[in-house]
């Protein structure tokens, strides 16, 4: 099918409607449980090809949509045009200016492999196979954020296309409202086709993680609660329990198993590195230790999120704290004795530079949260339809701590609750801008 816009211009990518071979795999992304239906997909290489897009579905009164490895919320729905950028994977780096350029289809995994020969890098997240521009416009919650910040924070242009059908380049100065808008707002602005941002001159850091029994899950998260928030800011920690499937491609030790993870990671010397970790290696019995100095491109084996697709439910809150009794309640729902469909219950520490911004000024939420939490549940087999509950329950348990949350882990949270997760202030801010841009809501929008 062709796409030609009330002005002519017509889409050099694929166009598709229900009805057309390479409809569903255009459409295929990380999360095998959100599937969309768009009245039709562009596969934008371009973007023109996203400019052109968005006037044709001004001029049909369709909705739109983006998406790029499909790791984030989708729209559903009739009349709506899904606009997937996976092809537009370009990615320059200046080593001399520490900067680089990405398209909106270049995952973190393209941008390491263009930095790391010169010793930089950008605040890539727990797995380089998410997108570099979706994660960013989220926030951006890397291991390295408590030193470096948001990856929000680092952004230096953005390239939009506006409700319009215009493409625009935004910044701190050119047009500083959708700038502020799209780095935290994420939604209902328009669709980035690049972005711009600073990199961070490193090369290795000193981490990894313990795996302990899951029968020590107790011991072993109080034991991290109490040892987390002692940490500087140049180390980052997780601790995680993983309901592990019997894959033959784990480590023996963890096959099929209920683990605790404690993930680490120190960018100063590694031989003070280890003595801050040190409290923890012995908060119970150790199934598996993975902690050295590595390549900074090597970051995905601190956290060791699964690589491939696969169907998942997940919500995430921001806490203000985290008491004995916040980590007791998560214990109740979702510990080692609990028979769950939850594959992941992850607590993060944040703080350091990551509760104001560092560089550019932006819409980032939860700044004032001191944790995160994240649930996330696989939707297969007997207890497939008691996955969205687990994971609420979770959030529930933590609720009287709870500080709103991370657009990027906001996940199944009600759409009536998503306004909540800004300030007062900002959430109008953010609405006005989202209006005077996008006045029929053509976008989808969190706010």
């Amino acid at each position: 099918m062709s796409l030609t816009t009330p002005d002519a211009a017509t889409v050099t990518g694929p166009v598709l409607t229900p009805t057309d071979p390479g409809y569903a795999d255009e459409l295929a992304g990380f999360n095998l449980a959100c599937v969309q239906t768009p009245d039709i997909v562009v596969g934008a290489t371009s973007a023109d090809d996203v400019a052109a897009a968005v006037r044709h579905a001004r001029g049909h009164g369709l909705r739109v949509g983006v998406r790029a490895t499909g790791h984030g919320p989708v729209i559903e729905g009739d009349g709506h045009l899904t606009i997937t950028t996976s092809r537009m994977t370009e990615v320059s780096v200046d080593p001399v200016a520490k900067t680089a350029r990405v398209g909106a289809g270049a995952r973190w995994r393209d941008l390491v492999a263009a930095t790391a020969p010169h010793g930089l890098t950008g605040l890539v997240g727990s797995s380089s196979s998410v997108g570099v521009v979706g994660y960013t416009l989220g926030g951006g919650l890397s291991p390295l954020g408590r030193q470096f910040g948001y990856a929000a924070d680092l952004v230096r242009s953005i390239e939009v296309v506006t409700a319009d059908g215009i493409i625009r380049t935004v910044d701190a100065g050119a047009g500083s409202d959708l700038f502020w808008a799209l780095l935290g707002g994420r939604d209902g602005c328009g669709i980035v086709t690049s972005i711009e941002f600073d990199l961070i001159g490193l090369t290795t850091i000193y981490g990894g993680g313990i795996f302990f029994a899951g029968a020590a899950a107790e011991q072993v998260l109080h034991a991290w609660r109490r040892w987390a928030p002692t940490l500087p800011v140049e180390a980052g920690t997780s601790v995680a329990i993983l309901r592990l499937p019997p894959d033959p491609t784990l480590p023996p030790p963890l096959q099929g198993q209920i683990a605790v993870h404690v993930r680490f990671t120190y960018t100063g010397d590694p031989a003070v590195g280890a003595p801050l970790l040190a409290p923890m290696t012995t908060a119970g019995p150790v199934l598996l230790a993975n902690v050295d100095v590595m390549p900074v491109a090597a970051l995905d084996a601190v956290h060791m999120d699964p690589p491939g697709p696969m169907p998942s439910i997940e919500r995430g809150s921001a806490l203000r704290e985290l008491p004995a009794e916040a980590v007791d309640a998560v214990l109740e729902v979702a510990g080692p004795t609990v028979a769950s469909p939850l594959a992941i219950v992850e607590l993060r520490l944040l703080g350091g530079k990551l509760t104001a911004p560092q560089g550019v000024p932006n819409s980032v939420t939860a700044r004032s949260a001191a944790y995160s939490i994240l649930a996330i549940a696989v939707p297969a087999g007997p207890a497939a339809e008691l996955a969205g509950p687990h994971v609420g329950a979770v959030n529930d348990a933590v609720a009287p701590w709870a500080d709103g949350a991370l657009p990027n882990f906001a996940g199944r949270t009600p759409v009536a609750d998503l306004p909540a997760l800004w300030s007062p202030d900002d959430r109008d801010r953010l609405s006005a801008i989202r209006e005077r841009h996008d006045p029929n809501g053509m976008f989808r929008r969190a706010v």
